[in-house]
C-alpha cells in the first residue's frame, strides 16, 4: 500500500472485464479506495483507471445485467382497494401504506419497518408524528406527516405529502381510514402500526408485501418489489401532467438524482400504455423530461 494505478487497473480488469457490472466494480474500488484512506494511503486512481472501467462497461456480460423492476400499477392498486377490507386494522394499515407509498413516491423502507422488533424512533415514523390537515381555497384536501429518515435525505427526513386525487385509490382518505381504524395506539408505535388482538403490531415490509401480493395472486397479478411502489406512483404521476419539478418533490428527489431515476422510469413507461391517449401522453411526458433535462443542465445517464 498504496496500489499503483496500474495495479488498480490490473485488477479491475481482471476481476471484471466480461464477469460483472461497472457498478460491481465500482462498489470493489470504493472499498479498496475507503481502506486506502482509513490508512492515510494516497489513492492513485486516475485517467488509466477511468479507461479501464470504461472497457469493463463495455464488456458486461448479460448475466450482470438486472431487469428493470416492474412498476406498481393503477391496476395492482384497484386490485388492492378490492381485496383488502377497509375496517380491519391489519387490511387499512397495508391500504394506506399502499396508497401513500404509490401516490407520494415513497420508498417502503421510509415507512416500514424491516422486522418486528427493529423500531428505531431515530429512522422510523411514529404514531407520535403529527398528521396536519389542509383544504386549499379550490377545495383539495391535502395532508402530510414528517419521516425522520428518507433514503435521499437521510437523517435530514422528509415531508411525506398526501393529495386527495378522487381515485378509487386516493390516498387521503386511505390515510384517515387507517388513522381512524387504528386510532389509540401508543405515541412509540410505527406510523403504520395495527390493533391486534393483544395490542398491536408494527407493519414490517416484508408483512406488507405478503399480503399484497396475496391478493394480486387471486386477481392474476405479477408480485411486485417493494421499490416498484414509488416507480409506479411516479410514472403515473408524469402521464396525469404533473410536472417533473412536483414528481421530485413528491419522491425527494434532487434534480440530477430525478434525471438519473427517469432514465429507469422510460424503460418501462410502454407498460402503462393501454391506448392511444395514453401513448400521447407519454410522448409528451418524454418531451416535459427533455425539457426538464434542459433546464438543470444535466445528463438523464449521469
Amino acid at each position: 500500500m498504496p496500489a499503483s494505478e496500474s495495479l488498480l487497473c490490473a485488477f479491475s480488469v481482471t476481476k471484471a472485464a466480461g464477469k460483472e457490472s461497472l457498478s460491481c466494480l465500482g462498489n470493489w474500488l470504493a472499498g479498496i479506495h475507503f481502506w486506502h484512506s482509513l490508512n492515510g494511503a494516497p489513492w492513485h486512481g486516475d485517467n488509466a483507471l477511468r479507461i479501464a472501467k470504461a472497457g469493463v462497461r463495455k464488456l458486461v456480460p448479460n448475466s450482470a445485467h438486472r431487469d428493470k423492476c416492474p412498476p406498481v400499477t393503477l391496476a395492482h392498486m384497484h386490485a388492492l382497494k378490492v381485496g383488502l377490507d377497509p375496517v380491519s386494522p391489519l387490511d387499512a394499515a397495508v391500504w394506506a401504506l399502499a396508497c401513500v407509498a404509490f401516490w407520494s413516491c415513497c420508498q417502503l423502507g421510509e415507512l416500514t419497518v424491516p422486522s418486528l422488533h427493529s423500531f428505531d424512533p431515530a429512522k422510523h415514523v411514529a404514531c407520535s408524528a403529527p398528521t396536519v390537515l389542509r383544504s386549499s381555497p379550490g377545495g383539495i384536501n391535502s395532508a402530510h406527516f414528517h419521516i425522520p429518515w428518507s433514503k435521499t435525505t437521510h437523517y435530514a427526513g422528509a415531508d411525506i405529502i398526501i393529495m386527495s386525487n378522487g381515485d378509487p385509490s386516493d390516498p387521503l382518505a386511505a390515510l384517515l381510514n387507517h388513522l381512524a381504524v387504528n386510532a389509540g395506539l401508543p405515541d412509540g408505535a410505527p406510523y403504520f402500526a395495527y390493533r391486534t388482538a393483544e395490542g398491536w403490531s408494527p407493519l414490517t415490509k416484508s408483512a406488507f408485501l405478503a399480503r399484497c401480493e396475496r391478493i394480486w395472486f387471486i386477481k392474476g397479478l405479477p408480485k411486485m418489489a417493494g421499490h416498484a411502489f414509488c416507480i409506479g406512483g411516479a410514472t403515473e404521476l408524469l402521464l396525469r401532467g404533473t410536472h417533473p419539478d412536483v414528481v421530485a418533490v413528491q419522491g425527494c428527489w434532487r434534480s440530477k438524482a430525478f434525471l438519473k431515476y427517469w432514465h429507469q422510469i422510460e424503460g418501462i413507461l410502454s407498460l402503462f400504455i393501454t391506448g392511444s391517449f395514453n401513448a400521447d401522453r407519454a410522448a409528451q411526458v418524454s418531451e416535459t423530461m427533455e425539457a426538464y433535462h434542459r433546464l438543470h443542465n444535466s445528463s438523464p445517464s449521469s
